[in-house]
């Protein structure tokens, strides 16, 4: 019994502990790259959109990867 109790005192503090916040972290990690953003690489004003592995939907590629330094994204808007 006692060993019942443990495992779902463990499980509940598990669950308690997580984060299911919407973070940059996609499932394999870290999702955003600080060090590839630089705002004064110039994009261009094409609208081709794609969703970031953060949730976010960009322009294009160039912004998503220049200005919010997106590792990886697919094409279209996100859901």
């Amino acid at each position: 019994m006692k060993k019942l109790l443990f495992l779902l005192v463990f499980i509940t503090l598990v669950f308690a502990c997580s984060d299911d916040s919407n973070s940059n972290d996609d499932e394999f990690g870290v999702c955003i790259d600080e060090t590839l953003i630089n705002l004064e690489t110039p994009c261009p004003a094409v609208v081709a959109p794609v969703c970031g592995c953060d949730g976010n939907t960009y322009n294009n590629s160039c912004e998503a990867v220049n200005w919010s330094g997106v590792i990886t994204y697919t094409d279209g808007i996100c859901d």
